[in-house]
């Protein structure tokens, strides 16, 4: 038998689970639990990507060690998952001894065959900061199209990718300072070595996208360049064989990352990666196609591993028709999702807008309670409960002989093997909308069929007609189980079946007894997540100058950037803070507080802190420059005046040295925010 091995891209482990990640899982999760139904040997990994810069210096401002950060999150990521039904075999980390194994096997096996070179390349390098910046960690204007404050590798605008030294206007996403350009030795993969290969591959393989094909065909044909696999320390990763500060590039060892996840789990990831009866599907978005449809298989095709079968590409989950926001407060997280709603809701209804193409799915939220409320709850589970609970109630739940309907069953039986066929073909979207028509049709048979009058008239015939209606329940449980499984467990332990699966479509079932038939779901009424507001406008602000207040103590004045304009603030930091630590230091201002005059001076907001007592210890807004938005996630952002006496009552405090408020954690959207005091210390 062939044995599959299905993929989902790894999360990164610096941050939470959000909603935009769970289209991936759950598509791939139901497509993995549609071939175990049909009895194939799958396997589901993946693992937490845990390597690169922003992993060291978040761990670093946080003063923990990367290893505990990275712990934090695989522990949260995986109570999410499960929470959300995602069935992994294995949920592994890239930071594991079968990884560095695996990475240095491929990066010997590459350099030994000549496809790794050493080369002198320019690179960005902060002296304020005292080292290289990755990619992450250098910003400036997209050499493309012009676009501001993007990442040093990929325009997440207009998605091309260029080096570091190329952004123009560069600066440091840790201080802001203007990088320089510095020299340093890196290891060079040699891509253009599998240029034929690659093109090859792309062409012949059916089962790639052509969205995605197409474009990365675009880049071979243009000529591939080397690869730089090479990240200076410091560096939270795998030290490369023989070098002493030069480590992998996370995107090296990330994807070896599914080969290592295999091989904790069967300890033999040779069977699946060399084997001649296997398969191998990822599943990814449209964000990392170049890494997976081009870099991957290259390495792949350079250690003699099997390439992927299929790559299957999603589109971006965009909210209410726009980019998921914090400030918007459409940033919506798995576990605020989770606090809300059912799990299932979601799963159905991202499945029900999954297709075969890459195309980007909204998030409606009156779609959302609409295709709930008419397509799951008033079309299957009422189905579901109207036949069973008529079987409890009038026939002592047992079923008889199910009627002879053959123009029906063959239907039935067409529409069955279609949904079999879409899942088969990735295609959730076709599968979702087939087995909708099926429950159409049972709820149309049992309407006509009128069993609460024909069972006065003729008992036998009623009977035989609410059994035939509960044998295409019973397919429903079968078919939707793949998106729905906990729904379908509970059809199945209502009918007492013992785990059919698609083998066992079909209308044998007879003379069985049934169990008590319950409520699974109900309608949405109301807001689907629940709005929350957060009562303050805080922007990044960088101090441009502080002097001493003319008639206060303690007091500075401060003039300070937020990016578009310039304010001035008094704050009460002078027994803890001397003028030239402050001046460039990024801070936390709250920018709709009522403009007051401290002791003849005009103060236009004011700027926060942590204080346990000992005195004030500023907030840092990691990565962020002047004028970021600083906000709660899942809460909308408000922007009225607050007073000083209304900001009092908001009770912010600091937990596990971050700022929160109502137990959230203020973030920007570049990065965390910080505060070096004990927890429970008042933010003011």
């Amino acid at each position: 038998m062939v044995k599959t091995l299905v993929t989902a891209a790894l999360p990164y482990a610096n941050g939470s689970i959000h909603l935009g990640h769970m289209v991936e899982y759950i598509q791939a999760d139901a497509y993995v639990r549609f071939l175990r139904s049909t009895g194939e040997n799958v396997i589901f990994i993946c693992a937490d990507d845990t390597h690169g810069s922003p992993i060291e210096i978040n761990a670093r401002k946080q003063g923990i060690s990367p290893e505990e950060l990275i712990r934090r999150y695989y522990d949260e990521h995986r109570k999410d998952f499960a929470d959300f039904l995602v069935s992994f075999d294995n949920y592994y980390t890239t930071n594991s001894p079968e990884n560095k194994k695996f990475s240095d096997f491929f990066f010997l096996k590459l350099k030994e065959k000549g496809h790794i070179v050493q080369k002198d390349v320019e690179l960005t390098y902060c002296s304020k900061c005292a080292r290289f910046l990755p990619d992450r960690y250098v910003k400036g204007r997209c050499p493309k199209c012009s676009a501001p404050d993007q990442y040093g590798d990929v325009c997440e605008k207009c998605h091309s990718a260029y080096r570091t030294t190329d952004l123009i206007e560069p600066y440091c996403a840790v201080c802001g300072s203007k990088p320089a350009r510095r020299s340093s030795r890196h290891y060079f993969f040699r891509l253009a070595d599998f240029s034929g290969r690659l093109e090859q591959w792309l062409k012949s393989n059916g089962l790639l996208q052509d969205e995605a094909r197409n474009s990365v065909l675009d880049w071979v044909e243009k000529g591939l360049e080397d690869w730089d696999i090479t990240r200076d320390g410091p560096y939270f990763g795998f030290l490369i064989p023989g070098e002493t500060d030069k480590y992998y590039y996370v995107w090296l060892d990330a994807p070896i990352g599914y080969i290592s996840s295999t091989e904790n789990l069967t300890h033999d990831a040779a069977a699946y990666w060399q084997g001649k009866d296997s398969r191998i599907v990822h599943f990814i978005g449209k964000d990392i196609i170049y890494f997976h449809y081009l870099f991957w298989p290259a390495m792949l095709m350079g250690v003699d591993y099997n390439l992927p079968t299929a790559i299957r590409t999603h589109g971006f989950l965009t909210v209410s028709g726009e980019k998921m926001s914090k400030s918007r407060g459409t940033f919506i997280t798995a576990r605020e999702y989770l606090n809300q709603q059912e799990a299932e809701f979601l799963r159905f209804y991202f499945a029900a807008n999954l297709g075969k193409s890459m195309a980007d799915i909204d998030l409606d939220f009156d779609d959302f309670r609409n295709k709930v409320n008419s397509e799951l709850v008033d079309n299957l589970a009422n189905f579901v409960y109207r036949v069973l609970s008529f079987a409890n109630n009038n026939m002592d739940s047992r079923l008889g002989t199910p009627a002879a309907e053959k123009k029906l069953t063959a239907d039935l039986e067409a529409k069955f093997q279609e949904a079999r066929e879409h899942y088969s073909s990735y295609n959730l979207r076709e599968a979702v909308r087939t087995i909708l028509e099926i429950s159409s049709m049972g709820n149309q048979y049992f309407q006509e069929k009128k069993p609460w009058q024909l069972i006065r008239q003729d008992r036998k015939k009623a009977v035989a007609a609410v059994t035939y209606a509960a044998n295409i329940v019973r397919n429903l449980s079968i078919l939707i189980a793949p998106v729905l499984p906990r729904f379908a467990e509970r059809v199945q332990k209502q009918m007492l079946l013992e785990s059919p699966g698609f083998a066992d479509l079909g209308f044998s079932m007879k003379n069985t007894q049934m169990g008590k038939a319950r409520i699974i779901f109900s309608r949405i009424e109301g807001q689907i997540l629940k709005a929350r507001t957060f009562p303050l406008a805080l922007k990044v602000g960088r101090i441009l100058s502080a002097e001493e207040h003319p008639s206060g103590d303690k007091l500075y004045v401060l003039q300070v950037d937020l990016g578009g304009e310039q304010r001035q603030l008094v704050a009460g930091l002078r027994p803890y803070y001397r003028k030239e630590e402050l001046v460039g230091t990024h801070i936390v201002v709250v920018a709709n507080l009522k403009p007051a005059v401290i002791r003849g001076v005009a103060s236009q907001g004011m700027l926060l802190a942590g204080d346990d007592g000992r005195g004030p210890v500023l907030l840092e807004p990691v990565g962020a420059k002047a004028g970021d938005l600083v906000s709660a996630e899942g809460f909308t952002t408000a922007s009225d005046e607050i007073s000083i006496d209304e900001f009092g009552r908001l009770g912010l405090s600091v937990q596990n040295r971050r700022p929160v408020f109502e137990g959230v954690p203020l973030r920007t959207e570049k990065g965390e925010v910080l505060c070096k005091v004990p927890d429970g210390a008042r933010v003011k």
